[in-house]
């Protein structure tokens, strides 16, 4: 059974979530502020975050902040009325794993909720399959099992999806990845309209390892095609 804690003040919206979780054998922790809901994210072990923006004494985006501060890797759905694509933007850089906006219908929901399960299931199969080895490309170095990237003997903060696409990328150097792979091997969903999420992601993650960002060192683009990793002789190119 998965526990999912629900960060929201809108107790009608609760009510409806419990209901939906509880069929997908869920445990549910309610929080109906968000200074109780961060208390209880950072005290407790939850398998899934549902995190509403609006809250009141400490909004959504600030709690997810300081969950991943203090390296929580727990994902977190977001929910929120605003649909604009910049509040859309910060909550992914915040640390969210994926964003629903309200209303959203309960067919999406339970879709989301069962991507978010599914990844992680894979992941800790692929990991331990794996055996948690550490990747190395000179000076960029990736510890799947701490979660850890380091780059010129620094560590570089990624969110979790960023970490995750990184790990994927870096796993399989020189092969090449179409954006509807990426999101469903990364998201764990299939949804049209939603590859964009892949290119604001590929471009944050650019952003924090990339020497030159007008010239990739590590994550190519494909045109038409999507993004690959350099592989061992474009690196020593480099």
């Amino acid at each position: 059974m998965n526990s999912v804690l629900i960060i929201e003040d809108d107790r009608n919206i609760v009510d409806l979530l419990e209901i939906h979780l509880k069929d997908l054998d869920c445990s549910t922790s309610v929080a109906l502020d968000g200074k109780t809901g961060l208390d209880k994210a950072l005290g407790e072990k939850f398998d899934l975050i549902i995190l509403d923006i609006m809250l009141d004494k400490i909004d959504g985006l600030e709690i997810c902040r300081k969950i991943r501060a203090n390296e929580i890797t727990t994902p977190v759905l977001m929910l929120t009325a605003k649909a604009e694509e910049i509040d859309k933007v910060l909550g992914l850089e915040t640390g969210a794993d994926d964003y629903l906006t309200k209303p959203f219908s309960v067919r999406e929901f339970i879709a989301r909720v069962k991507a978010i399960f599914r990844r992680e299931k894979i992941l800790k199969e692929q990991i331990n399959k794996d055996g948690k080895k550490t990747l190395k490309f000179g000076s960029l170095v990736i510890d799947p099992d701490k979660r850890k990237v380091i780059l010129n003997d620094k560590r570089i903060e990624l969110t979790p999806k960023e970490f995750d696409l990184l790990v994927l990328l870096a796993s399989n150097p020189g092969k090449s990845y179409t954006r509807e792979q990426i999101l469903s091997l990364v998201w764990g969903y299939e949804f049209d309209g939603y590859e964009h999420t892949v290119n604001s992601h590929i471009n944050r993650l650019r952003a924090k390892i990339e020497p030159d960002l007008s010239k990739p060192k590590y994550i190519l683009t494909l045109w038409g095609v999507g993004y690959r990793f350099s592989d061992d002789d474009e690196l020593i190119g480099n």
